[in-house]
């Protein structure tokens, strides 16, 4: 739509920081684009972009009007769902942001039932930090967010809230490997596997070392989950998982996984939501419930 133009246009030129790389993203050229910027700021009487040797950022003006036209351009995405699902069509673009737990085998399978189901349905995902996540609602860039002990509930507005068994995945030949859990303090004797802060495996099993007076020195940081499993293969060496992100057949790469049991300490949250006080477009909307249902099935719910 011809009127979303000029949204689109600050949109991007906040989201990249660059006029150049604003105008290739939308096909136009800097300087036509440029123009379109004086155009509005000679309109409004001032500047909503501050010019910096590395790019555009908005001022105090510019970030009144991007929250507007940041409104403008999510409304119009609901209506266009919405009409999308009156038809029959159940179209829509879907934007998740997510952290590395849930990406590895939950969502991709979701994703691909619902492109079977609606194959007019279109995604993007994000892959970010704890508390990245959660901000990217605020201004739009993301429809949902699906996080593993999130940092900033103010802005979040759960749909699921469950907990999740942490495993520790070692060889099938560690002489851990036969017990019914482990506990923190007996991985404390060999070599430690861990993913990086802030993730939410990481946080949990600080605190659980912490509970014990316990401090973990691991022999490899990364925030790589897949790197750190593997790792444990034909090792001493031990790793961490959550049971969203527990892989399939790990018999296959010669490893086992036991529930780590974590006494007085409560298990870490998985929350599924979108923006406090947004209401979603039906595509997306309809696949956090997707979600929502799937999570519930499999672990338990404190909604």
């Amino acid at each position: 739509m011809r009127h979303l133009l000029v949204p689109r246009y600050v949109d991007r030129i906040a989201r990249t920081g660059s006029l150049r790389s604003a105008a290739e993203e939308l096909g136009i050229t800097p300087s036509a684009l440029n123009r379109r910027i004086l155009s509005i700021e000679e309109e409004l009487g001032v500047e909503i972009f501050e010019r910096h040797p590395s790019g555009l950022r908005p001022n105090i003006a510019g970030e009144i009007l991007l929250k507007h036209f940041r409104d403008q351009l999510a409304g119009i995405e609901q209506v266009k769902s919405s009409i999308a699902d009156l038809s029959g069509m159940r179209a829509g673009h879907i934007n998740i942001a997510t952290t590395r737990e849930i990406v590895q085998y939950f969502l991709p399978a979701l994703i691909k039932q619902h492109l079977t189901d609606f194959p007019a349905v279109t995604f993007g995902v994000d892959l970010l930090e704890r508390g990245e996540a959660e901000l990217s609602l605020v201004d739009h860039t993301n429809d949902i967010a699906i996080v593993f002990e999130p940092l900033r509930m103010k802005e979040l507005q759960p749909v699921y809230a469950g907990e999740q068994q942490m495993y520790c995945v070692m060889s099938d030949k560690h002489q851990l490997a036969g017990k019914k859990d482990v506990k923190i303090y007996e991985c404390l004797d060999f070599p430690l596997l861990l993913p990086r802060r802030p993730e939410g495996i990481r946080r949990m099993l600080d605190i659980s070392a912490e509970k014990i007076g316990a401090t973990l020195e691991p022999v490899l940081e990364s925030n790589s989950l897949d790197l750190l499993r593997l790792m444990s293969q034909d090792s001493q060496a031990l790793s961490f998982c959550l049971a969203i992100n527990l892989r399939p057949n790990l018999e296959q790469d010669n490893l086992t996984a036991i529930p780590l049991h974590t006494p007085g300490i409560a298990p870490g949250a998985l929350i599924a939501g979108h923006l406090r006080g947004r209401t979603l477009p039906v595509a997306a909307a309809r696949f956090l419930e997707l979600v929502n249902k799937e999570l519930s099935s499999r672990f338990f719910s404190k909604s």
